[in-house]
């Protein structure tokens, strides 16, 4: 297990990169990444071992036969490929487990570059500085439709109002040092959520604010079906707080409906009955609602509960292009 503390021109790099089916981007984010590395050594702020680290979750494009083009040109240049699509996160989760094992330092981004590169700057000087994660956040979303830019809004609310720690516009462009990425190898929980775990390791954190750009080409991999899948992952994955509303709700119903018990009872007793069939039926609709959301929700509770028990591997490596001499 790789521990060390360079900080300084030794210190090794590694940028992971995520890829699903990025064959329209891939060149051009090799071509700047690369330029931005290259820099970086030669100002002597990192290691000549530095590396770059494409990450194939599975893509059905070239986007593989790319990276292993781009290493065959440039060593600076490396890859693992996972078996099948597991998903952003576990995806990312690979790369960073990887790259602990070479690096003293690792800053993951997508590879849209949409995350400002320029960033990387700022980020090694909290990390030189004693930083053990710096997170790099939007300045602003107002290259964000009015849809995005108010439900992110609403899920950062959401998420504190639960109990979760996370932090305001960032998404997984981020630095972390060896000693963070170890602590986080100890979390093990199938259900991933990096964006709130790496706030509970606890170490020194910083915040590098970037201007995130348009998408530079191809379509976005997380339409609104996959982004309420996300957000909602991370509520359960980091609070038991909406079983806990669930409860107090089923408590509330209880005392409404014993209320309305003694009010009819009261009404039959004096004798003044009336039919009261539409509150009858809006009452069972209203009731059955409520049930079947609240099972929904338990049932999303277990499902997780499933998966975890099984402790199924959470990405699988079928080809690795590590070679350590540059």
């Amino acid at each position: 297990m790789r521990d060390v503390r360079k900080r300084g021109s030794e210190a090794i790099l590694y940028v992971v990169i995520p890829c699903f089916n990025e064959e329209e981007v891939l060149a051009e984010t090799a071509k700047r990444i690369l330029k931005k590395v290259d820099s970086l050594i030669q100002e002597r702020k990192i290691s000549q071992k530095s590396r770059v680290l494409f990450v194939n979750d599975g893509s059905k494009d070239n986007t593989w036969r790319i990276i292993k083009q781009l290493h065959r040109e440039n060593l600076r240049f490396t890859g693992i490929s996972l078996s099948r699509n597991r998903g952003h996160q576990n995806a990312l989760l690979a790369g960073l487990m990887t790259a602990k094992e070479k690096a003293d330092v690792v800053i993951s981004m997508d590879a849209d570059l949409q995350d400002d590169i320029e960033a990387i700057d700022a980020m090694l000087e909290k990390y030189r500085a004693g930083a053990d994660i710096v997170y790099g956040v939007r300045s602003s979303r107002e290259s964000d439709t009015w849809f995005k830019r108010n439900t992110a809004k609403i899920f950062y609310k959401i998420m504190r109002a639960l109990g979760a720690d996370v932090v305001d516009n960032h998404a997984d462009y981020r630095l972390a040092s060896c000693r963070a990425l170890n602590e986080l190898a100890n979390y093990q929980e199938v259900n991933l959520f990096l964006r709130g775990m790496f706030p509970l390791i606890g170490f020194k954190s910083e915040i590098v604010y970037y201007e995130r750009r348009e998408r530079f080409a191809g379509k976005s991999k997380y339409p609104l079906r996959k982004m309420l899948g996300f957000a909602w992952d991370g509520i359960s994955s980091f609070s038991v707080r909406p079983l806990r509303i669930i409860t107090t709700l089923g408590i509330l119903i209880t005392i409404l409906s014993i209320l309305v018990l003694i009010y009819s009872l009261v009404m039959k007793v004096i004798g003044n009955t009336v039919s009261g069939w539409t509150f009858t039926v809006c009452s069972i609709w209203l009731v059955g609602g409520i049930q079947t959301l609240s099972l929904g929700v338990i049932g999303e509770y277990i499902g997780k509960i499933y998966g975890e028990t099984k402790r199924r591997p959470k990405y699988c490596i079928v080809e690795d292009l590590s070679d350590d001499a540059i």
